[in-house]
């Protein structure tokens, strides 16, 4: 089915966290979440509107110490209106893949491969990707897993990987979208592991837990995805100890670790992880660490020299692709050097996470992809990114936006009033607001199977008239 955009615009709600997030070389305090709105029309006339989300992040998509946090988040908003821009000059109907096709080529693929913003320039078409493809859904009708299986968004992966040429994505995903997944409970640099670590001054007394200890007990998770990059000695010491208290825990818990490009070289993280086999908490973490995320910097992943040593550190699990995932070509890349997964992330693009599916797929060997959060927040970006998570059948999936910030409180009041309504497997009412509700470290997921892309009409709807929009294109 064929579209064609006629009106693209852009809102920005402030978001301040309930504690602070360290990952990489910075600690996170608050950010904007940019919205973007997109109407099509269909060759039949009909019109739809669809919206996505996403939170400014700094340095991550770019790296660069010499940039400002505000030089960051205003390369993101000029990579939506960039993108914007290339998407509304064509007229000609389209269908939603060869429009963002169409962008991404222009604004990520006319670029060096070796160019250091390609996830900045990515950044616009993803989430302009994600508005058509819930404008789309909602002109239909389709949920986002039905539209999948009509191809009603026309996705050709030889397109982008001419290897996947003839692939059918539809047949690769699981008979129905997955009711329910596992969060994998993010622990920052900065988070206290035991509740006796929180001094009076720094407890954040909103009814949610803060300590990792409290998670455990509260939430249940039995995934933890851990921020490591502080020093061998800081990440040995942070590792056993919390290798230990989950030994409290009458519950297996497996991990997976993130370097969010902080180590030099693999020979290093490879000593940090042998350096644990020698203590008998080491070894039990060691046993169910399922993979490692991006140690690397994206400059060095892809290279003979930067993975010199690999072999030290796939002994005792295997390594995913992140912040070097910059390309269309890339995790064909890092599969070429031994690494075996890549990360599902909204934000660099849901036609590229089932063009990666594909290859893994395709590969085997065990290639696999994980899904990763980068801070999603309610409405939209949360519940976007655990549809495309249950489209997938993956597992498990990284959260971490309800421990750093406040369940729903930045949204408008109809809109938060609206979305426990329509998706009250997701959401629970507390005394100081809505949060995500976790059971025994699951999310529920059967109400974003409705029309749209995750996200029920009339909190569509309140959303939409709750945002001061700016009108771009």
């Amino acid at each position: 089915m064929q579209f064609r955009p006629i009106a693209i615009a852009l809102a920005e709600i402030p978001c301040a966290t309930r504690v602070p997030f360290r990952f990489g070389s910075v600690t996170l305090e608050g950010a904007p979440l940019l919205h973007a709105r997109v109407e099509l029309e269909a060759v039949d006339g009909r019109r739809a509107k669809g919206m996505a989300a996403d939170l400014l992040v700094p340095k991550w998509f770019r790296k660069d110490p010499n940039r400002s946090v505000a030089d960051d988040q205003n390369d993101l908003r000029r990579s939506v209106e960039a993108a914007s821009a290339v998407l509304a000059s064509d007229s000609q109907p389209r269908s939603i893949f060869e429009g963002w096709l169409a962008t991404y080529r222009e604004c990520v693929q006319s670029q060096s491969p070796e160019a250091d913003d390609l996830l900045v320039r990515g950044f616009g078409t993803a989430l302009l990707e994600r508005a058509m493809i819930d404008a789309a859904c909602r002109l239909t009708n389709k949920s986002f897993w039905d539209a999948l299986q009509s191809d009603l968004f026309g996705v050709r992966p030889g397109e982008l990987l001419p290897e996947l040429d003839g692939l059918n994505i539809a047949e690769l995903l699981p008979n129905r979208p997955s009711s329910s997944v596992a969060i994998r409970h993010t622990v920052g640099m900065l988070d206290p592991l035991r509740d006796a670590e929180i001094s009076s001054e720094q407890r954040v007394d909103d009814g949610l837990p803060q300590s990792l200890e409290d998670y455990l007990r509260c939430d249940a998770p039995r995934w933890l995805k851990i921020k490591i990059g502080s020093g061998p000695d800081q990440d040995r010491l942070r590792l056993l100890a919390i290798a230990e208290l989950c030994q409290e825990f009458d519950r297996e818990i497996y991990f997976t670790l993130d370097g969010n490009e902080q180590f030099a070289s693999l020979t290093d993280l490879g000593a940090v992880l042998e350096s644990l086999t020698t203590e008998a908490a080491g070894k039990h973490f060691l046993k169910r660490l399922a993979f490692i995320e991006q140690p690397l910097p994206r400059s060095q992943t892809f290279d003979q020299a930067g993975n010199s040593g690999l072999e030290k550190v796939t002994y005792f699990a295997p390594l995913l692709l992140d912040e070097a995932d910059m390309a269309a070509d890339s995790f064909q890349r890092a599969l070429a050097q031994g690494w075996r997964g890549c990360s599902v992330k909204n934000c660099k693009g849901v036609f590229r996470a089932l063009t990666n599916l594909g290859l893994a797929r395709k590969r085997g060997d065990g290639a696999f992809l994980s899904a990763e959060d980068l801070t999603n927040l309610p409405l939209l970006s949360l519940q976007q990114d655990l549809t495309t998570v249950s489209a997938l059948g993956l597992p498990h999936v990284e959260r971490n936006g309800h421990h750093y910030f406040r369940g729903l409180n930045h949204l408008p009041a109809d809109a938060q009033d609206a979305a426990l309504a329509a998706h009250p497997d997701l959401y629970r009412r507390d005394p100081q607001g809505l949060a995500l509700q976790i059971s025994n470290g699951d999310l529920q997921l059967d109400s974003l199977q409705g029309p749209g892309y995750g996200c029920d009409s009339t909190p569509f709807e309140a959303l939409d008239a709750g945002l001061s929009w700016q009108r771009i294109v």
